[in-house]
């Protein structure tokens, strides 16, 4: 059955860029268990996966890449962001990473198979996993997929639900401009991640978000699904808002908590966990020209500051 579309900061913020390194720290002498585990989104959004991955495994380092000059990867080809996810991979493999995530789901809709191939680490991106809790989720058998234009283009979600169950109907949606909601809604209340996510009913149900957001889902709801995909990892901050369009009765998943959960399986199989009394340390690289937004916005989501920024330029992922 085919895929069905029903749809028509601080003070502090210099310091913190001043005391970041020309480079990153070697770790060549370092064993496997005790590398960082590398994760990289085209802006902010996959700080919720690594911040799931630091809940669940808290004696893992992680070195997060951010491509925040190229943002947003959803309104690109998907030829155009595969070139982009291998570039950064390959940047992240010299690093030194023990696994790479793919925290974005358009760069895992259009890149994740030719990384995998082309890299001598473990490669694992965010679709399968919030396929697979998908299908757990739905007695329907009716899912709904909503994320950028390029993840629901690719019809990566489809493959990979049906993969699993091909009873499933799935139904999706492109909804480009929950990106610049969530981004514009952290503008307005710039709060730790905590405060944040406490505050998510008031900070994004606001009429114009509300107008947007109903615009999108409202077709998705008259599908009768019984659980919605929430395909791009800024989206689970607007959770509030999609639940008070949607229904209680819905369910949402994000695919953040599955992630972490793979990923803790993989680095176990291969016996690469780092050694419980190991203290991680994070440390994050941008493109960005000016990384103010990307600390301010990306500290919030964190939740605790960027001890170290590395401003990576194109032509060192060339």
């Amino acid at each position: 059955m085919p895929e069905t579309d029903c749809t028509g900061m601080s003070a502090s913020l210099d310091e913190t860029i001043n005391k970041a390194p020309a480079s990153l720290p070697d770790s060549r002498s370092k064993t496997p268990a005790s590398l960082p585990i590398g994760v990289f989104d085209s802006g902010i959004g996959g700080l919720t996966v690594a911040r799931e991955l630091a809940r669940r495994l808290p004696q893992e380092s992680i070195l997060y890449f951010g491509d925040t000059l190229r943002c947003p990867y959803g309104s690109r080809s998907l030829a155009e962001v595969e070139s982009f996810a291998l570039q950064i991979s390959e940047w992240l493999v010299a690093q030194k990473v023990k696994l790479i995530v793919m925290a974005c789901n358009s760069a895992t809709a259009a890149g994740l198979e030719t990384v995998q191939r082309k890299v001598q680490v473990p490669v694992i991106g965010v679709i399968e996993p919030g396929a697979r809790a998908a299908v757990l989720a739905t007695v329907s058998r009716r899912v709904g997929v909503i994320g950028t234009v390029a993840t629901i283009e690719s019809g990566a979600y489809t493959r990979a639900i049906r993969a699993l169950d091909a009873g499933i109907t799935v139904f999706s949606a492109a909804t480009p401009r929950f990106v610049e909601i969530v981004e514009q809604g952290m503008r307005l209340d710039r709060n730790p991640f905590e405060d944040l996510m406490a505050q998510t009913a008031s900070l994004y149900i606001r009429p114009t978000f509300a107008e947007i957001a109903r615009d999108y889902l409202n077709p998705l709801k008259r599908c009768t699904i019984d659980c919605l995909v929430l395909g791009c990892t800024h989206y689970p901050l607007l959770t509030p808002l999609v639940r008070s369009i949607m229904g209680p009765e819905i369910q949402i998943i994000s695919s953040a908590e599955e992630t972490a959960i793979e990923v803790a399986e993989a680095l176990a199989r291969r016996h690469h966990l780092a050694p419980p009394e190991q203290t991680p340390h994070h440390r994050f690289a941008t493109t960005a020209s000016d990384p103010t937004d990307f600390i301010q916005l990306g500290e919030a989501i964190f939740g605790s500051e960027f001890g170290e920024v590395q401003l990576v330029t194109l032509t060192e992922l060339e």
